[in-house]
């Protein structure tokens, strides 16, 4: 599958901040470990749209819903990345917070606190079907299918992309609130999707196998294009029940990890809209994940 379409790339998804709080060791209980702390603009769909923009190409559109208390610098921080925002203002909740909590040892991994805030309160009334105009691709994020609000707004969007013929894409998001939701009910709420973005975590919970290459392959018996995002061991790309590529990851000194697969999704999906193969897109996706772990947040450096 590629696209190669005139129009824009939609992200539906969520806008949050993000407090990173990078320490070297285990966290001592009880008592005070030091740490490098910066507030950053984040959130899955908000940094797929800037990776996505940053890779150039069609014109990249966010739909998100924030609290008045962030949301100029929101849109501000967005317009710098090259995003066109379509922020709903929540009247009564604040902005999402997650606390990402870095291990700034080698392994640079994290550990997500999440307030979703206004994030998860997009629903139905915040749609149009008009927000398809011009717009050749549709991506959200799987934190969408964690509320009852967000899960009315997905089969309307989902309905909508169908009857306009625009193809769909979906990030599951996080393997902990999978779980919370159930996998059955999760696939039969992303029925109809044409391609699916898990990482191995995700891959694996969905499928109940251990191996993700076995995961992907059952995963693209039931969603055409499956995209397994592996981190240091690269991506796998299945489709008809057979992983057709193993891309192999670039080359990266891990500063900190969060957003490393929103910007695999987010590079994977501005070239295929550019019209690139499954596996060259990928490959796109793996130098994206590189360039995000070697810096601190999720976004891209802005007018890198």
């Amino acid at each position: 599958m590629s696209a190669g379409a005139d129009g824009a790339l939609l992200v539906v998804g969520d806008v949050v901040t993000d407090v990173i709080a990078r320490h070297r060791g285990p966290l001592a209980s009880g008592t005070d470990t030091a740490a490098v702390i910066q507030t950053l603009p984040g959130g899955a769909g908000a940094n797929v749209a800037c990776w996505a923009a940053r890779r150039g190409g069609a014109e990249v559109r966010l739909l998100g819903r924030v609290g008045a208390d962030s949301a100029a610098w929101h849109e501000r921080e967005l317009t710098a990345s090259g995003v066109r925002p379509l922020l709903v203002i929540d009247p009564q909740a604040p902005t999402g917070t997650v606390i990402c909590l870095v291990d700034a040892g080698a392994s640079a991994e994290r550990t997500f606190l999440t307030d979703s805030g206004a994030s998860l309160r997009l629903d139905a009334d915040d749609w149009s079907p008009s927000l398809l105009d011009g717009v050749a691709w549709l991506h959200l994020s799987g934190y969408l299918f964690f509320s009852e609000p967000c899960r009315a707004l997905v089969a309307l969007t989902l309905a909508s992309a169908r009857a306009r013929g625009v193809p769909v894409s979906v990030d599951p998001a996080s393997a902990g609130f999978l779980t919370e939701l159930g996998v059955d009910r999760f696939l039969a709420l992303a029925e109809g999707v044409d391609v699916l973005l898990p990482n191995r975590d995700e891959a694996c919970l969905l499928t109940g196998l251990p191996d993700p290459a076995d995961a992907a392959a059952k995963l693209s018996r039931h969603v055409p294009l499956v995209v397994v995002k592996q981190g240091g061991a690269g991506a796998l790309v299945a489709r008809s029940g057979v992983v057709e590529a193993r891309v192999p990851a670039a080359f990266a000194t891990p500063v900190d990890t969060t957003g490393a697969g929103d910007a695999f999704t987010g590079a994977f999906l501005a070239a295929l809209l550019a019209g690139g193969q499954p596996e060259e897109a990928a490959a796109e996706g793996c130098r994206a994940g590189a360039r995000a772990v070697e810096r601190v947040g999720g976004r891209p450096e802005t007018g890198a």
